[in-house]
């Protein structure tokens, strides 16, 4: 009931955010070689600074909060982070590499109020881009799916890095034996880019997508292009719609185009959400970011986008040009 309340206000209105990225800590226990939104040393955010992130996100209407990071289970005030974002009313979602998960630990998110978990596995065996395999993960899923009151969700990759693309397919049957959901990502460039599937990728990739079931965080269908090498002709709303708020409390567009707005949280208000509305963004059509895609999709059918970017990356109508923000993230 909460999650169709959540669409239908999204349909209703579109003054305020569907989704927000909320990163709570930047540090990470794994080291993935394709990942550039980590680090291995950075301290959590202060809690009560992570509350007052939240408070601001339920005053702008925001309906979904996911905690992602790095790694989230490494902040040591998780679960009162999460009862928090469900004592504002918001559906509360986390991304995570499943490593830190044991039988305890998803009771106590069960008791925070957890609604949606995602793990994204990248091969069946570890090798030297990424140690998140099915497995070492295969023990925690098998305790996600005896324990776990909220929905789980394990998405398999294909694209640049992955040596094994198979492996993706094994993964996804996996996760529906267990009763999880599944989905399928195409791992993008450094910049959040466009890279195309070999044939035998798009085989792999196309039988993924024939296991999904069908449900509003199913929509993926922008990738059938981006698997052929084709460009998506779509309004992407991020900054307005969706949310990326980092460590430092900056809104950004999403993880893959930090600096843009650049715009603190807490002066956030509903001109900015307007305006990166009618913001077109020159990133658009080789996006491969799954949850500002899904997330636009609400407003596909309306609201033209009538703000050009200028040459430095901000809408072209603002008196006051942006910095980009020097991200402090190690591409390793």
């Amino acid at each position: 009931m909460r999650e169709l309340r959540m669409i239908w206000k999204g349909v209703t209105s579109t003054d305020h955010p569907i989704l927000a990225h909320l990163i709570p800590i930047r540090r990470c226990n794994l080291s993935c070689a394709y990942c550039n939104e980590f680090d291995d040393f950075s301290k959590p955010v202060p809690t009560e600074t992570v509350f007052t992130r939240v408070d601001h996100l339920a005053r702008l209407r925001t309906t979904i909060v996911t905690l992602s990071g790095g790694e989230p289970l490494l902040h040591p005030d998780l679960d009162a982070i999460i009862a928090h974002i469900r004592s504002r009313g918001i559906l509360a979602g986390m991304i995570t590499n499943g490593y830190l998960l044991t039988a305890e630990r998803v009771h106590r998110l069960n008791r925070a109020g957890l609604d949606h978990l995602q793990i994204s596995i990248d091969n069946v065996m570890p090798d030297d881009i990424s140690k998140k395999s099915l497995k070492v993960l295969d023990k925690k899923l098998q305790i996600l799916a005896g324990h776990a009151l909220f929905h789980v969700n394990i998405n398999s990759v294909v694209g640049g890095g992955v040596r094994k693309p198979d492996d993706a397919l094994i993964i996804a049957k996996r996760a529906i034996e267990l009763g999880f959901t599944s989905t399928v990502g195409i791992i993008h460039d450094g910049d959040g880019q466009l890279r195309p599937l070999s044939e035998h990728e798009q085989s792999v990739f196309k039988a993924i997508k024939e296991m999904q079931k069908t449900s509003y965080s199913r929509v993926n269908y922008f990738q059938d292009a981006i698997a052929q090498g084709r460009t998506n002709n779509w309004k992407c709303r991020a900054g307005s719609r969706y949310l990326y708020v980092c460590e430092d409390g900056l809104v950004h567009y999403c993880s893959q185009q930090r600096g843009y707005p650049g715009k603190p949280l807490s002066e956030y208000t509903v001109e900015d959400i307007r305006r990166e509305y009618r913001t077109v963004k020159s990133c658009a059509p080789s996006c491969t970011v799954s949850c500002a895609h899904q997330v636009s999709y609400f407003d596909s059918w309306r609201g033209a986008q009538t703000l050009e970017m200028n040459s430095h990356g901000a809408p072209a109508s603002q008196l006051v040009q942006l910095e980009p923000v020097r991200s402090t993230i190690h591409a390793k």
